[in-house]
């Protein structure tokens, strides 16, 4: 998925689970800046302090560079959660280890991270990582069928329009790629196809079977349980039974899904945006930004600096509100996700990735 899904949509569905404007913000941004945080290692205090980060995301998404691309620290926790092939943490699926990789959406693996992050919602950055693990979940989604490590099974061939008729178009989009020379990494066979919440369309896999798509259905699904997600947090039971989006507003929900047809997510954004301000959903009118870098972003307030990757050897300078701000918060929540997820999770369901 998209900025227009991960921000967009998020704050929607964080507003309409209960949250008021200023928590579903920074869930909202904590769910996209996964996508945006693409530097990491050491943050150098002019009074010696420092403080370390992972990064969720890589600097340039270009599916022809697979070396640089192969980083399952990356892809596996935040991108591509394993499904365990939809089977629960007792149960193997039948196969081999792939089988065990494969994204599946609303997964046992995906319920158990949520069910943790819901437990853990009383840490200075619980809604921090609630975002994250909102963008994590409605990828299982969006990535279905897919598995973060370079494999023959992410092979995509034959790819098939809305009629189930050859896609020429993206064909041929892909003789620029290499993606015949290297074993592929994620949905990269496809490019962003998977992505796009107006797509209908199909493959044959690296196996020889045909995969229809429905992306409008897919994203729609992802967003209602992401709702579910939000009011099981809000009353702090992740087995509450609630009730989800609101009809009215998942009806305009499934609409947009299916009008908003930009090829660039940016343009979708802003229009999901100007539905918000315009007051066109039950909460009421509201005005969201996402600043990812650069002057007032959560980097530029927790450190002074506009620039979007440190110089080697830079001294920050130092003041208490660091520890409390939204960019240190976000930091620690991406470690505490990664923790749980490789070390924790994973291997309850036979996994072990890094």
């Amino acid at each position: 998925m998209q900025i227009d899904f991960h921000h967009g949509v998020t704050y929607i569905a964080a507003r309409l689970a209960g949250f008021e404007h200023q928590p579903a913000s920074i869930i909202a941004y904590s769910a996209q800046y996964v996508d945006d945080a693409i530097n990491d290692g050491f943050i150098r205090f002019d009074n010696g302090a420092l403080f370390h980060r992972i990064s969720s995301a890589h600097k340039m998404l270009d599916y022809r560079n697979f070396e640089e691309l192969a980083n399952y620290g990356v892809w596996i926790p935040f991108h591509f959660l394993p499904g365990n092939d939809g089977l629960p943490a007792n149960e193997d699926p039948q196969g081999s280890f792939i089988d065990k990789l494969i994204c599946r959406p609303n997964s046992y693996v995906a319920q158990e991270m949520v069910k943790e992050c819901i437990n853990r919602r009383h840490t200075p950055y619980g809604l921090h990582r609630l975002g994250i693990t909102a963008h994590v979940y409605v990828d299982t989604w969006a990535h279905q069928g897919f598995a973060g490590v370079n494999h023959r099974v992410n092979e995509a061939k034959h790819l098939l329009d809305e009629h189930g008729k050859p896609d020429r178009n993206l064909m041929d989009r892909l003789q620029n790629y290499f993606v015949s020379e290297a074993l592929p990494l994620g949905h990269g066979s496809v490019l962003s196809h998977p992505d796009k919440p107006f797509l209908r369309w199909g493959y044959f896999n690296g196996r020889g079977e045909q995969i229809t798509r429905n992306n409008p259905k897919d994203f729609l699904e992802a967003a209602d349980n992401m709702c579910k997600v939000m009011q099981r947090y809000i009353t702090g039971n992740p087995d509450a039974v609630v009730p989800g989006l609101p009809q009215p507003d998942k009806t305009l929900i499934a609409q947009m899904l299916e009008t908003i047809t930009d090829n660039k997510g940016s343009l979708r954004h802003q229009k999901w945006l100007s539905a918000i301000a315009q007051g066109k959903f039950s909460f009421g009118k509201a005005n969201v930004t996402y600043i990812p870098k650069g002057k007032d972003s959560w980097k530029h307030v927790a450190l002074g600096t506009e620039n979007s990757v440190d110089r080697e050897n830079e001294r920050f300078p130092y003041h208490p509100s660091f520890l409390a701000s939204d960019w240190k918060l976000f930091h620690d929540a991406l470690q505490s996700h990664h923790f749980y997820i490789i070390h924790d999770l994973l291997p309850k369901y036979g996994i072990c990735v890094a």
